[in-house]
């Protein structure tokens, strides 16, 4: 039997892929060639007219995710993980996001530019190694890389394998107390819970071979914590940007991935993605996403 639910997930879906493919020129749009002959007045109008074409599927989008988010996430929380450059009013929307759906933040944690520089790397494994041995000697592999254990520490204070969530213990405060404290992450606040889900909202692109070593030890130790991790960027982060360099490399195979987060469509995306990873690690989505829009399962 069809739902009403099953009808505005199919309607959405394709706004979203409409969405992304304004986004990335794609869609219909795409086959529309340049015309040598057109006027400056036409030209004007082709770009009116795609303008109020984008503003529409915005309106649209942000108008059906209310019913369509609603209660995904109930009795939910997710631990809201920034990488240096994340934008602002992004990662405010993707909270409130989270709230519409029925989730909670459990916490922010800011990540610092000296966590994710390969050149800080012995201060990141000193730390690491440390912690290791005095907090998570039976939670975290020993043969574990610099920036995988640093990462499985960091799960071990914010996320949980329990999809209920875990109270915050003395081990996991004082984690986050030794990180914060070597400059690796800002100040979290009173953290009370740890949450089943991490959502990790990516930054400035360093172009960098090392760094993209970093950001995939990363999410590869934070993955070992978590019920779920959804890794997140805008537009230009998908295909050739950081994003679509992870989504390449085998420590992506244990996180789900989306693009597109500077529209509504990629927003609603990513908590739809968090509400899978309940259950189904994996899977890249967004504007550039090999597995669609948006996951519908």
């Amino acid at each position: 039997m069809i739902t009403l639910r099953h009808h505005l997930l199919t309607i959405v879906a394709v706004f979203l892929a409409l969405a992304a493919g304004i986004v990335l020129g794609g869609g219909p749009l795409s086959d529309v060639g340049p015309t040598v002959a057109a006027s400056s007045r036409d030209d004007a109008s082709a770009e009116a007219d795609g303008g109020a074409q984008a503003d529409y599927t915005e309106a649209f989008v942000s108008t059906l995710a209310p019913p369509v988010l609603s209660g995904r996430l109930a009795d939910r929380s997710v631990a809201l993980v920034t990488v240096p450059g994340a934008d602002e009013q992004l990662v405010t929307a993707l909270g409130q996001q989270v709230d519409a759906a029925g989730g909670t933040v459990a916490a922010r944690y800011d990540l610092t530019a000296d966590l994710v520089d390969p050149t800080q790397k012995s201060l990141v494994d000193t730390l690491g190694s440390q912690l290791l041995t005095q907090q998570a000697k039976d939670d975290v592999a020993a043969d574990a890389s610099t920036y995988d254990r640093i990462g499985q520490l960091l799960g071990l204070a914010i996320a949980s394998k329990d999809p209920a969530g875990q109270d915050v213990t003395g081990k996991a405060r004082a984690v986050l107390d030794a990180v914060s404290g070597a400059g690796l992450m800002g100040e979290a606040g009173d953290v009370e819970r740890r949450a089943p889900l991490v959502l990790l909202v990516l930054g400035d692109d360093a172009a960098d071979d090392g760094a993209d070593a970093v950001l995939a030890g990363l999410v590869e130790g934070l993955s070992a914590q978590a019920v779920g991790v959804v890794a997140v960027g805008v537009t230009a982060d998908g295909e050739d940007g950081q994003l679509g360099r992870l989504r390449a490399d085998p420590a992506a195979a244990r996180i789900a991935t989306v693009d597109g987060i500077d529209t509504t469509a990629g927003r609603v995306a990513a908590v739809m993605t968090l509400q899978r990873s309940l259950t189904t690690q994996g899977g890249a989505f967004g504007a550039s996403g090999a597995d669609g829009p948006v996951p519908l399962g």
